[in-house]
């Protein structure tokens, strides 16, 4: 059986829209001190995690009802709102770098908490019987891209904004795990 064009730009729009948050929540973490390889790394990192979260959720979803994706959504509004008031917290303080950075542990709840979305989804399609290669494939490159891309200008804000950037940073985070809590 072949895909049809009409459901690869489905797909792919679904992807560019999981995608987005990554880039926005990338904004924020590109606004603190990261050098390339970092950036490189985060990218990478959110695209697996953006493969093996709806992966999961379509595995899941196969199973379980639609009530467990809100459950996920609301974890990664609340992890997302911690981030930022993490973040918004250390750019008052006096030391040198964030309470939490992209790496190591820091790492795993970044991505995880951008990729909680990615698994509510993958249960809606797991219920619908959608086609799992391509949806995984599509979901973790466009992530990874898209992190890429708001790491990349996160960082050219950094430069422009100075000492208040960690603090702007931060809120774009706070606002975007509050959207996920209250507006979803």
């Amino acid at each position: 059986m072949g895909i049809t064009f009409g459901e690869f730009m489905t797909l792919l729009l679904m992807a560019i829209a999981l995608g987005m948050d990554a880039f926005s929540v990338g904004l924020g973490m590109g606004m603190i001190k990261l050098r390339l390889r970092q950036i490189f790394y985060i990218g990478v990192t959110i695209g697996v995690f953006h493969i093996f979260m709806p992966l999961g959720g379509m595995a899941v979803g196969k199973v379980l009802s639609q009530e467990f994706g809100s459950i996920a959504t609301l974890i990664g509004g609340l992890l997302l709102v911690m981030l930022g008031l993490q973040m918004m917290f250390s750019s008052f303080k006096k030391e040198d770098g964030p309470m939490i950075t992209p790496v190591g542990a820091g790492l795993f709840v970044f991505a995880l908490s951008v990729s909680l979305d990615s698994f509510s989804v993958g249960l809606s399609l797991g219920i619908y019987g959608a086609r799992t290669l391509l949806t995984i494939l599509l979901f973790g490159a466009v992530s990874m891209l898209l992190t890429w891309m708001g790491l990349i200008f996160g960082r050219k804000l950094q430069g422009w904004l100075g000492s208040y950037s960690e603090a702007l940073g931060g809120s774009i985070l706070l606002g975007f795990g509050i959207k996920l809590l209250f507006f979803v």
